[in-house]
């Protein structure tokens, strides 16, 4: 009997997953379930761009295999489906001598996980490869890029669906279940249109379909096999199966500022700051996209909802769970200071430009005009310190992806070949493709 698998997320990574499962069994059935009214409505959707090369990350940890595996993956795809992709470069750059010794760090790094092509730079030379950019040295790696994430998440629910699978939109898990027979799902659904084998996506639904609003609750299964990827949800999905509440993801909203059109000649590529090691935030950093837009930014502020992407947007159970959370109340005592500097940042349009300023000295707050937000899923463990590799729970028929920060995007494709070559026998001799 053909398998049946369902995947919770419809993010690049839930999809990313979903593509994998089909390509390994082929005879598979694989549903993927998604809250929202389309897919890549979240971190994907609502991130940067960036191909990460693979600078910062302790060698031989997830994070490091699988984003150098991820980046190969991801540019065959993109060259395969024509979606839009610049390997731009990027600048780390030290602004003066103290930050020299965090910069040859990241340049170790990025030689033991085989970055190629990277270069220490003087002075002289980071301004032959962005103009506009100060500093006393910097790290460049030519090959980190810029890609168009939601594009490619199109991409692989087509994929998906031509591979004879199913994305639900408008779904959301709300009870998992495992019985003898299988993982059985209570799902709400509220105006979700199935998106099956015969094309049939939300775009083309009908005005009747589109207006719909009603919830239904149903059952679904059983399943095989169920694979949850659901970002900042993943904590919740992981406690229907009574995984341990800890890591707890907690939301940090990250702000951005465009380039005024006529001013985006500051930036060639890439710039970036040498980011505290204390962190898993990069700092605020100008960012070329693949539409022509520049980004500054962005800050990392508590945000008061998992998917509040506005300072006055606040879901008091959200907040509730955040500051109920022993982890989070540890955090905040240990790193306040850092928490009001960032708080001051999201206040103050000058102040958020003047971190940018420090390596792009000609860029002024007349230059910029509000851009959008994003919210990172941020898992904090009991203890109060932020969880930075990959992190999955397998238990049974049921695997959760409990973290996925950044390089998430970057390795997503690396990410689905692992995680399936643990689910599926002949995965594990069968390279991705």
């Amino acid at each position: 009997m053909a398998a049946r698998i369902a995947v919770v997320g419809g993010g690049i990574l839930g999809l990313a997953v979903a593509r994998r499962l089909g390509q390994v069994d082929p005879t598979a059935t694989v549903t993927v379930l998604e809250k929202e009214q389309d897919i890549a409505r979240h971190q994907t959707g609502r991130n940067s761009g960036v191909v990460h090369a693979g600078l910062y990350y302790t060698p031989g940890s997830l994070k490091a295999t699988l984003c150098r595996r991820g980046v190969g993956l991801l540019r065959d795809y993109v060259d395969d489906h024509k979606i839009r992709f610049e390997e731009c470069g990027k600048i780390v750059v030290a602004v003066d001598d103290s930050e020299l010794d965090r910069l040859k760090e990241i340049a170790r790094k990025a030689e033991a996980n085989g970055v190629p092509g990277c270069r220490w730079l003087d002075a002289a030379e980071l301004r032959e490869i962005e103009p506009h950019a100060r500093g006393v040295a910097a790290l460049h790696s030519p090959t980190t890029a810029i890609v168009d994430y939601p594009a490619v998440c199109r991409a692989l629910r087509d994929d998906v669906l031509d591979a004879g699978g199913t994305v639900r939109t408008g779904t959301e898990v709300v009870g998992i279940e495992e019985k003898a027979d299988g993982v059985w799902l209570r799902l709400r659904a509220r105006g979700a249109a199935p998106v099956a084998p015969n094309g049939h996506h939300p775009d083309g639904a009908s005005a009747a379909a589109k207006a719909e609003v009603h919830e239904v609750t149903e059952q679904a299964g059983p399943f095989d096999l169920l694979v949850s990827c659901a970002g900042l949800q993943s904590d919740q999905v992981a406690q229907l199966t009574g995984e341990d509440p800890s890591p707890r993801i907690i939301p940090f909203r990250g702000d951005y500022w465009l380039l005024r059109p006529e001013r985006r000649d500051l930036v060639k590529g890439l710039i970036y700051p040498v980011p505290d090691p204390r962190y898993p935030f990069l700092g605020i950093h100008l960012t070329k996209r693949v539409d022509g837009e520049v980004l500054v930014g962005p800050n990392a502020v508590l945000a008061t909802a998992r998917e509040g992407y506005t300072v006055g947007t606040v879901k008091a159970a959200d907040l509730r769970q955040t500051v109920a959370w022993p982890g989070m109340r540890k955090l905040a005592m240990a790193h306040w200071k850092t928490g009001a500097k960032e708080m001051l940042r999201t206040a103050s349009k000058r102040a958020f430009v003047a971190e940018a300023r420090r390596y792009v000295p000609e860029l002024s707050a007349a230059d910029v005009v509000r851009g959008p937000a994003g919210v990172r899923a941020q898992a904090v463990a009991l203890d109060g310190s932020l969880v930075d590799d990959f992190v999955l729970a397998h238990s049974g028929r049921v695997l959760h992806v409990r973290n996925a920060p950044s390089p998430g995007a970057t390795a997503s494709l690396a990410i689905a070949e692992y995680i399936v070559a643990k689910l599926v026998p002949q995965a594990q001799a069968d390279p991705a493709t």
